[in-house]
Parts: structure tokens; sequence; C-alpha cells
């Protein structure tokens, strides 16, 4: 689920001026004594000077920003050569700033260290004037030449290692802009910036932003993206991009990932709550097609079961039917009607109404009329309805895990008892791993599931043979602090909740393998966790499951984009007893700037 858009700001409303004229000597505009911006800034991240009051600080105006934290960017025209620190500085002026690009001004004020998200965030800090009077000495002044970002100059490495005596703290550390990339981009901080001919890593959003690389040669994926594959491998070239230029005027242009932001994109480099470093482009390149298509998946054989999972992304019956029906082309032409389909955030029948509505039955016979009628089969469906308001999600909106299955290929075996607080158990029938409850919840009551979705289990026949799926969505990653976050590495507080929920289907798996070393089982949906990760580990413990996202190549590994980065947070998981399959990420969202939802489906298909 995409993060809450209450908590962004507006679209961009102001245009920044540019000029081709001569700065005026920093002499004419500040007395010899004067401190400079790079005194302000420093070689660490926090200035020498917080909390001080500075007088007649001289810098010419690079960028304008109206909206939000409203201020302007200011850069030295008389560099002191030192690397490590800063010449350019955010003045923030909280009302629309009475200058332009190209002005030469004074500003005195105090220095202040601001924390997007505020202190809890685990974010770092942005130097820059508070409180500021502003006085323009000259206007239509030449701007310093920007710094260009590239693979020359972006370091390969991402992070320092915190300081243990500070908690791991960053913040206190002197910078090394040619050792770490974080490093570098505060040595920047403020000043103006140029990336050229870059390539999309990351979608254009409705907040009018993308995400691009500098570094095009860094763990790209097969369609044009940047692969996220391990704690060690941050990509460093990474950087979102914003414009100063006023979208009435002109609208940011739509990218999808692969594309090439062409020519030069030029402007302050910025730090936010989201994302972290950005350049606020004064001067926006152009978006260059290269024509990213979706994918579409070959159908399953006769003898091979088909069995999906899809994050519908809080699907309702208040949604657009357009939302309905581009999933359900999703379904059919994509994914290749599935012989099963795990769902994840299917909501009740009034969706985010708070109320004590827990039934999606209009919500699923919505869908599958859509997928009906977008030429699929009409696919029956078992859920277990939730407890109101006990597995998070939107408030409101009881978001539970729910199967489809196509009956003219496969049946389900109702078993009758499971309900939103009985927990499945496994016995011996004939010889098989049988569910004492079909649909049923795996360990409903355990403390891992607070206030969060809990597995679906359901016993399926195929051919003949059982098969055992579950269906699940693990604890989201709120609570994380961000790979550009002032604690290095940073804190992955959300992983214990999702281990444990880990060790419980785990626990589950291997309860049916006890029963039935062979049994068929299979275990997917959205994990929340990369493939590499210790929820993983803790899923896979034993041998008692694999994860089939680890038999595809390194550079396809992916479901979901976020902040450039190409990750898998949905994943597939078998048993032993599934020897051979073939698994597929079906790229039809993640990397789009249009999508019915924010993650990737997948597919698994094998003979049981």
């Amino acid at each position: 689920m995409s993060r809450s858009q209450a908590a962004r700001t507006a679209a961009l409303t102001v245009a920044a001026l540019t000029s081709t004229l001569l700065a005026v000597p920093a002499s004419a505009a500040e007395p010899a004594d004067a401190v400079r911006i790079h005194d302000i800034q420093g070689t660490t991240r926090l200035s020498p000077l917080a909390g001080e009051r500075v007088s007649q600080v001289s810098g010419v105006v690079t960028g304008v920003r109206a909206y939000g934290s409203r201020g302007f960017w200011m850069q030295d025209t008389a560099p002191d050569g030192d690397p490590a620190t800063s010449e350019g500085l955010f003045v923030y002026t909280g009302s629309t700033p009475q200058v332009a690009v190209g002005d030469l001004v004074s500003v005195s004020g105090t220095v202040t260290e601001y924390r997007p998200g505020g202190n809890s965030s685990g974010n770092q800090t942005l130097t820059q004037i508070s409180r500021p009077q502003v006085t323009v000495v000259s206007s239509g002044n030449r701007l310093p030449a920007p710094v260009v970002l590239d693979s020359a100059s972006v370091p390969e490495a991402y992070a320092p290692q915190g300081d243990p005596a500070a908690g791991g703290s960053i913040e206190g550390l002197r910078l090394r802009p040619g050792t770490y990339a974080l490093d570098l981009y505060e040595s920047l901080e403020g000043m103006d910036v140029q990336v050229r001919d870059a390539r999309v890593a990351g979608p254009s959003t409705q907040y009018a932003e993308l995400w691009v690389t500098v570094r095009p040669e860094q763990n790209p994926s097969a369609r044009g993206g940047t692969v996220y594959g391990g704690y060690d491998e941050q990509n460093s070239g990474r950087l979102k991009v914003e414009s100063l230029v006023p979208l009435a005027q002109e609208p940011f242009p739509t990218a999808n990932t692969g594309d090439v932001l062409a020519g030069s994109t030029t402007g302050p480099l910025d730090y936010e709550q989201y994302g972290g470093y950005l350049v606020a482009a004064r001067e926006l390149g152009e978006v260059e097609d290269r024509g990213l298509e979706r994918e579409r998946t070959r159908a399953q054989r006769r003898g091979e079961l088909a069995v999906a999972t899809y994050n519908v992304e809080n699907l309702h019956p208040g949604n657009d039917q357009e939302k309905f029906d581009r999933l359900a082309r999703g379904v059919v032409d994509n994914l290749a009607s599935p012989d099963i389909l795990a769902l994840e955030e299917i909501q009740d029948d009034n969706g985010p109404v708070n109320d004590e509505v827990v039934s999606a039955d209009a919500t699923l016979a919505k869908f599958t009329e859509a997928i009906a009628a977008a030429g699929g089969p009409r696919y029956e469906w078992r859920t277990v309805d939730p407890v109101d308001d006990a597995d998070g999600g939107q408030p409101g909106g009881n978001i539970r895990n729910v199967f489809l299955f196509n009956p003219g290929r496969v049946s389900f075996v109702d078993r009758p008892g499971g309900d939103a607080t009985t927990a499945v158990g496994v016995e011996r029938e004939r010889g098989r791993a049988v569910l004492t409850h079909s649909p049923a919840r795996v360990a409903p009551n355990d403390t891992a599931w607070e206030d969060s979705r809990k597995p679906l289990a359901g016993e399926f026949r195929f051919r003949g043979r059982t098969v055992i799926v579950v269906a699940n969505h693990f604890a989201s990653k709120g609570g994380d602090q961000s790979l550009h976050a002032a604690v290095q590495p940073p804190e992955r507080s959300s992983e214990v909740q999702r281990t444990a929920q880990a060790k419980a289907v785990n626990h589950f798996v291997r309860q049916v393998l006890a029963v039935q070393r062979k049994a068929n089982v299979v275990v997917l949906g959205d994990i929340n966790d990369f493939e590499f990760s210790a929820t993983t580990r803790e899923l896979t413990a034993g041998g008692a499951l694999r994860s089939a996202v680890l038999s595809l190549p390194e550079d396809e590994r992916y479901t979901y984009v976020y902040d450039g980065n190409a990750q898998v947070l949905d994943q597939t998981l078998v048993s032993p007893g599934i020897r051979r399959f073939d698994y597929d990420i079906v790229h039809v969202n993640a990397e789009f700037a249009d999508q019915a939802s924010d993650h990737d489906p997948q597919v698994i298909r094998f003979r049981p």
C-alpha cells in the first residue's frame, strides 16, 4: 500500500527565473569578516553555528520555493575549496519569498537544523537560516556553475557506518564526499547540481516527482530500473527530481521506468522526508519514452496448476469501475487467468467507512463480475471475515486475504468451522495431510498478528491431488528508518513483527510436512520484505519452504518500486514436494506512472 497522500505537500506553484549577467563581486555585498555559507555548513551534517544568529551572509539566489517549506536557496560566489563544505544554503522565509533567481542577497537570521518528519523520523537534517532579514544587493547575476552528478562524481559506496558512541548516528562524522554518496550529497546540500540524460529508475507520481539514476551501470534491472538486492546494495546513484516550474505553467512530465530524462536537469540539491536528497529543478529535461510495455505471462498447460497472488490496493465497491476493470483485465490478459488467485487488500463492502460492516461479498462479486466480463472464468471465492478493526490497514476498510479459484479447473475443499479467531489445524486422511477447517486462519490469536492481516489457508484439489495454499499479507514497513537516515545502517523496527509472523507460518507448514512429507504447499502474498531478509530466512527455516524469487535472474527480482529501488515485497514459496515449477513476476504496475495497483502480481505453475 502506498504512503498516505495526506502526508504530502501540494504541487509545485512557483517559477524560478534565470539570468546571464555577471555576478557582483562578493566584497561589494558584505564586509570582509562576514560569516560565509561554508562557515555555516561546516564539515559535518550539523552546522557548527546552529542556534546562533548570523549577519549579512552573502549569496546568489539559485532557486525559489513558494509551496510547503517556503523559502529560497542561495550560493556563495567565493567557495573555500574544501569539498566537505557546501557553498549552498536554504533560507526559510515561511511565506512566498520576495527574491528572484540571479539576485545577489545579504541575509541575516538564525542558523537552524530542520529535520523533515520530526525528530522521531530518523531523517537527516537540513541546515537553513530561519527568521531571515533579506536585502537584495543586485539582480541579474550569473549563477555558479552546477556540479555535475554522474558515474564519475558519485561514489559507488552509499553511506558510512554510524558512530557507535552516538547510537549509530552519522551526523557528527566529518564528510567524506569522495567515498560515500550520502556524504557527497550532504556536501552539496543547497548547491546547484545537474544531471544529464539520466535513466528513469522510478516512475513519475501524482506528487510531481520521479526518480533517476546517475549510475546506470549500478544493479540494472532487465527493464531499465535499478534493483535493490541486498542491505549493502542501496544504489548510490538514485536521486529524486522535482520541478520548480509551476504545474499550471508546465505540467510535470509522465515517465515510466526505463525512460530517459534527456538533456540537462539543473537546480539546488535539497533534502526532504520522502526520498531524501533531490534535485529541485529550475530547469527540467525532457522525458524520452523508451516504450516500456506491460508483461503478459503464458497460459498454464493442461496438467499445470497456476497459482497467483495480487495486492489489489484497498479494493472496495466505492472505487471507480475503471479500477475494477483494469484489475480484471490484468488477471485475464496479463496473468492468463490463473487457477487460484490469492488477493491482498480486499476491503469490506463499504470500504473505509468505519462502521461494523466486515463482509466483503459485494467487493468480491463486483470484482469477479469484472473478470468474467473481461473474458476470464467465473471465479468463485473463499475468505474469512476479520474481527472489525482488528487487522490493520486503512481504518474502517477491514482488509483481508481472499482466494479466487476457477471451478472449471480446480475444486475447493470446504471444511466448516473456520472463523476470525479459530486456528486451522492439520490432520491425516488416507495418508494425506488435510486441514481441520478450510478456509481458515493460521494462528490468528498469536500476538504476531496483532493489528495485522491473518494468513488464510485453503485446501484445494487439482486432478486428484491435494494442494494447500496459504495467502499472506505481513505487517508493513511502517516505522522503519529510510535508507538515507541519520543512523547507518538504518533501524528496521518493523522487522520484529514480520519475523514473528514468518515463524508462525513456518511452524504451520512444518505441521503439514510432519503429516505428509511430500505435501504440496504454496505460501504466497505480500510478505512486505525482501528475499534476502530475516523474514524470508524464518519462512524457509529448516527447509520447510524455498522462495521462488531466487529461481529468477537477479535483474528480474522485484515486485515493487520504492524511492527508485526495484525490490521484492511479494513472494511465493513452495514446500519440497513441489520440485519443479515455472515462476514469473508479471510487471504490469510498479514500473509505470499509470498503475492499477502499486504492486506487481506473480504466478507459479507446477504439476502437483
